[in-house]
C-alpha cells in the first residue's frame, strides 16, 4: 500500500475547498477543546461544495460527520464526492466511531487531507484505512495553515504540554504597570477586544496570585462570543488567593495549583474550587509539572495573562512558547516590567525570538515573536 499521493502541484479547485475548509475550521475555535480544530467540505464530481461542517463539542460529532450530515439534508449524494478535510481522519473509537469508516461508507472517491494527525492513536491510520478501501487520498495541501491553526493539540500530541502563548499590554518603554501597580487601561479597547479573541483559543488562562491580588481579574471570555469559557488556572504557592477572588466565580472553573497541603484552604475546598499541589524547589509550584498536568488534562494552548514575577519564571525555564504583545503608543516611566530576567554578563546570552506578526489594532500594535 502506496503513501498518500503529495500536492507537487495545487490545483485551484483543491486550493480553493479546502481554503474552505480551513474557515469551517476557525468556527470550532472556543467550542471543539480538547479535540482539534477540524473542517471539511464536500465537493461533487462536477466540483460543486455540496456539504460542509466543522467539530462540534467533545463527544459530538466530527467535521467529516456533519459536512455528511448537512450533504444528506440539502438532499445531495455523497457516492463519487471528494472530501476535503484539514485534518487526517481519525481511525479510532474515541468518544465518537472512526471518521474514516464514515467516509468509506459514505462511498466518497477521494479524500484530500491538509495534514496528518499526530495523535499516535490515528498518525497515517486514518489515511490508509481509507487507501485500503479504494478511495484515492492527498496530503499536504495548506499542510502550515492547518497545522498552525491546531499548534497546541500539536503540541498536546507531540510534546505533552500545552502551547503557551504568553499575553502581554505595555507602553513603548516596555512598562505593564506604574509604580503603584496601576495597570488599567495601558492599551485601548480594540486591543483588550483582540486579546479577548486569544483567550477564546485557549482550553486555560494563567495567572499568578499577584495579579489575582493587584487586579482582581475575571480572566473570561467576555467581548467576543464563544461557546465556552476557558479554565481559569491560578499559580498561588502558599494559597493566598480570597474567596471572593472573582475569577473563582461563575462562569467556568477555577484550578489552583499551590505548594501547601490544599487542607489548609477548607474555605475553597467547599465552594468547589479545586487544588492541585505541586510543590517545587524554594516552596514554589514546579511549573514544568503544572504543563504537564495542564497536558493530561486536555489542554492543548494555554493563555498566560500574568505580571512580571510569573512571567519572568516561565520565561526562565523556557517554557513560553509564543509572545503576545500589545504595545501602546505611551511612555510610562518608572513601573513594573514585562518579566522579571536576570542580569545578564553578555549579549551573547540574550535569548533568540522570531518576528512571527506585526499587526496595528486600533492606536495600539500587536507583536508576536516565537523562540529560535
Amino acid at each position: 500500500m502506496g503513501l498518500p499521493t503529495p500536492f507537487p502541484e495545487h490545483h485551484d479547485t483543491d486550493l480553493g475547498a479546502l481554503r474552505h475548509g480551513l474557515a469551517e475550521a476557525q468556527r470550532a475555535i472556543g467550542l471543539s477543546d480538547p479535540n482539534p480544530r477540524v473542517g471539511c467540505v464536500i465537493t461533487s464530481p462536477d466540483g460543486r461544495v455540496i456539504g460542509s461542517g466543522h467539530t462540534q463539542a467533545a463527544g459530538h460529532a466530527h467535521a467529516e460527520v456533519m459536512a455528511l450530515r448537512d450533504a444528506a439534508a440539502r438532499g445531495h449524494d455523497v457516492r463519487g464526492s471528494t472530501v476535503y478535510v484539514t485534518l487526517e481522519p481519525c481511525a479510532h473509537h474515541g468518544r465518537t466511531p472512526p471518521c474514516c469508516e464514515a467516509l468509506i461508507a459514505a462511498g466518497v472517491a477521494r479524500v484530500v487531507a491538509a495534514v496528518n494527525d499526530p495523535n499516535p492513536l490515528v498518525s497515517g491510520q486514518g489515511m490508509a484505512r481509507l487507501q485500503a478501501a479504494g478511495i484515492l487520498t492527498q496530503l499536504g495541501l495548506l499542510a502550515d495553515d492547518a497545522r498552525e491553526l491546531n499548534i497546541g493539540f500539536f503540541s498536546r500530541m507531540q510534546r505533552s504540554r500545552p502551547f503557551v502563548r504568553m499575553k502581554i499590554a505595555a507602553s513603548l518603554d516596555g512598562r505593564t504597570a506604574l509604580q503603584n501597580g496601576v495597570s488599567q487601561w495601558i492599551t485601548a479597547a480594540p486591543a483588550r477586544t483582540d486579546g479577548h479573541a486569544w483567550r477564546k483559543r485557549a482550553g486555560a488562562v494563567l495567572t499568578g496570585i499577584g495579579t489575582v491580588r493587584d487586579d482582581d481579574p475575571r480572566l473570561d471570555v467576555r467581548l467576543v462570543e464563544t461557546a465556552g469559557q476557558p479554565l481559569r488556572v491560578v499559580i498561588d504557592s502558599r494559597l493566598e488567593i480570597p474567596l471572593s477572588a472573582r475569577l473563582l466565580a461563575p462562569p467556568g472553573q477555577a484550578l489552583i495549583y499551590c505548594a501547601v497541603a490544599p487542607a489548609t484552604r477548607p474555605d475553597l475546598i467547599a465552594a468547589g474550587v479545586e487544588l492541585f499541589e505541586l510543590a517545587g524547589p524554594g516552596g514554589k509550584v514546579n511549573l514544568p509539572a503544572v504543563l504537564a498536568d495542564l497536558s493530561r488534562r486536555g489542554i492543548n494552548e494555554l493563555h498566560v495573562e500574568a505580571g512580571e514575577k510569573l512571567n519572568g519564571a516561565l520565561l526562565r525555564e523556557g517554557l513560553v512558547d509564543e509572545l503576545l504583545i500589545y504595545l501602546a503608543p505611551k511612555l510610562l516611566g518608572p513601573g513594573l516590567s514585562m518579566a522579571a530576567l536576570p542580569a545578564l554578563s553578555t549579549l551573547a546570552d540574550l535569548p533568540a525570538w522570531r518576528w512571527v506578526d506585526c499587526t496595528p489594532v486600533g492606536g495600539d500594535l500587536r507583536l508576536r515573536l516565537r523562540p529560535v
